[in-house]
C-alpha cells in the first residue's frame, strides 16, 4: 500500500522566498488549534507567512497567523482562498474532512494526504491497515472484532467471548477517551453499543497494560525519514498527563522495536510530514512485556511537545520541513525531559471557581518551560498548556516536575 503518494511535483519552497509579484511563501493550515498555533510559530521562525483556515474567530493558531480564513473546513470559497495564498497545506487535527485536503490537492501540494487521513479517522480502517503492515512493522494490534450490524454483535456474543472485557470504541471522532466505553459482560456490550447508538465501533480485547509509549517520525516528499527516541506516556482517566522524555524512560529492546516499527508503517503508507505511532507494552509474563499497536495520529502529537525545548529541532520544526520539501535533520535531544499536560482544572478550584495558578512559584523551579495556547476560557479536561521541565540529569528533572505539579494542583503525583 503507498496510501499518500504525491499527485503533483513538489519543488521545495524556501524559506523567507517570494514571487515575481512579491508574494511571500506561505504555508497553511487546516485548524486553529495549539496543534496549529506551533505550526504556525515554527514556519515563521523561518520567515514563511502563515494562514489558517479556521471558523473559529478566537482560535489560538488564527490569532497568531499573517492570515486568517474564517470559515468551516469543507467551504469552497474558504478553501479556494486557502489554495490561492498558501504553496503548500498541511492539517493539525484528524478530523479534518479527507474530502477538504483532496480538493486542496488538485492545485497544491497537501501533507499528510486525504488518504491517509482518512485512514486515521476511522478505527476500522486503522485496525486493518495495522493487521496488513505486522508483516512490515513487525508489530500487531489488539484482537478486535468490528461491530457494524447486529450480526456482527451476535457473532460476538456467541463465538468471540475471548474478547471480553474489552473496551467499545467509535469508529469516528473519538479521542482523549471519548467515545470509549469499558465492558465485561455480553450484556453489558450490547447496553454499550446501545448507548452509543449503535454507531460503527471497535471492540478490543482489554489487555494487561505495563506502560503506554508514543514515538514520532517524519518522512519528506523525497522519502527521507528521521524519528524521536519512543516516549513513555502517562494517561489520567483517557487524557494525556505526563510524558517522560530520557534515556531509560523504556527498556531499550522495546523502545528500539517501537521506533522501527514506527519507521516501517511512515514508508508502508508512503506518507508526508509527522506522524505519532502510539503503542502499549502488555504484560506477557517477560522481563519487559511486548508491543502491541495502538492508533497513530497523522500530525504531531501532544506527547511531543518537550521536543520544543529538550531537542535541537522539534516535532512542529520538521513538520514545517517537511510540508516545504526542505532537509530533515535527525533530532538530537540535548536534555531529559518531562512533559506535564495542563487542563483546565488547574485554573478552577475543588468548587469549580476560576483561580489563577501560581506561576510565579512554578518559574521559580529551574529548568521549567511554560507554554499557554491562548485559549480564552479554561473548562475542565479542556487542554490549555504543557509545562516541560528539563535539566542536567533525569533525577534532577524528576524532583522538579514533582514540586510543579504539587504546585498546580495536577492529579497523579506517583506517575512521576
Amino acid at each position: 500500500m503507498n496510501a499518500d503518494t504525491p499527485v503533483i511535483s513538489m519543488t521545495p519552497i524556501l524559506p523567507g522566498s517570494a514571487d515575481a509579484a512579491g508574494q511571500r511563501a506561505t504555508l497553511g493550515v487546516l485548524g486553529g488549534g495549539q496543534l496549529g498555533r506551533m505550526f504556525v510559530h515554527a514556519a515563521q521562525r523561518l520567515g514563511y507567512f502563515t494562514a489558517v483556515l479556521e471558523p473559529d474567530a478566537h482560535s489560538p493558531a488564527g490569532r497568531v497567523s499573517h492570515y486568517h480564513i474564517q470559515t468551516a473546513y469543507d467551504d469552497p470559497a474558504g478553501l479556494a482562498q486557502l489554495a490561492q495564498l498558501c504553496q503548500a497545506i498541511t492539517t493539525e487535527f484528524e478530523n479534518v474532512p479527507a474530502q477538504a485536503l483532496q480538493t486542496l490537492a488538485l492545485t497544491r501540494p497537501v501533507a499528510p494526504g486525504a488518504a491517509v487521513v482518512g485512514i486515521a479517522q476511522n478505527r476500522i480502517e486503522e485496525k486493518a491497515h495495522f493487521t496488513a503492515c505486522v508483516n512490515v512493522s513487525g508489530v500487531s494490534c489488539a484482537p478486535f472484532a468490528v461491530m457494524e450490524t447486529l450480526a456482527q454483535l451476535q457473532a460476538v456474543q456467541d463465538e468471540r467471548t475471548d474478547l471480553l472485557p474489552g473496551i467499545l470504541k467509535t469508529a469516528r471522532l473519538g479521542y482523549d477517551g471519548k467515545g470509549q466505553v469499558s465492558v465485561q459482560t455480553a450484556g453489558e456490550l450490547a447496553a454499550a453499543w446501545a448507548e452509543l447508538g449503535h454507531a460503527a465501533c471497535v471492540l478490543e480485547k482489554r489487555l494487561p497494560l505495563r506502560a503506554e509509549l508514543s514515538v514520532l517520525v517524519a518522512r519528506g516528499w523525497d522519502g527521507q525519514v528521521v524519528s524521536f527516541a519512543a516516549q513513555r506516556n502517562v494517561h489520567v482517566e483517557g487524557i494525556l498527563a505526563v510524558t517522560h522524555a530520557y534515556e531509560g524512560n523504556l527498556p531499550p529492546a522495546l523502545a528500539t522495536q517501537a521506533r522501527d516499527a514506527a519507521v516501517a508503517l511512515v514508508q508502508h503508507l508512503g506518507y508526508v510530514g509527522v506522524l505519532c505511532v502510539e503503542f502499549f507494552v502488555v504484560d506477557d509474563g517477560s522481563a519487559h512485556g511486548s508491543l502491541v499497536v495502538n492508533e497513530m495520529a497523522p500530525r504531531p502529537h501532544n506527547s511531543g511537545h518537550y521536543t520544543l525545548d529538550a531537542c535541537d529541532v522539534s516535532q512542529f520544526d520538521l513538520q514545517v520541513r517537511a510540508l516545504a520539501g526542505l532537509p530533515l535533520p535527525e533530532p538530537r535531544q540535548h536534555s531529559p525531559a518531562i512533559m506535564l499536560n495542563l487542563l483546565g482544572e488547574v485554573w478552577l478550584d475543588g468548587s469549580g471557581q476560576p483561580r489563577e495558578p501560581d506561576w510565579p512559584a512554578v518559574l521559580r523551579l529551574p529548568g521549567t518551560h511554560l507554554h499557554l495556547y491562548g485559549k480564552l476560557e479554561a473548562r475542565a479536561g479542556r487542554k490549555m498548556g504543557h509545562l516541560t521541565i528539563t535539566g542536567p540529569d533525569v533525577a534532577g528533572v524528576k524532583t522538579v516536575a514533582r514540586r510543579a505539579a504539587a504546585l498546580l494542583g495536577l492529579p497523579g503525583l506517583d506517575v512521576l
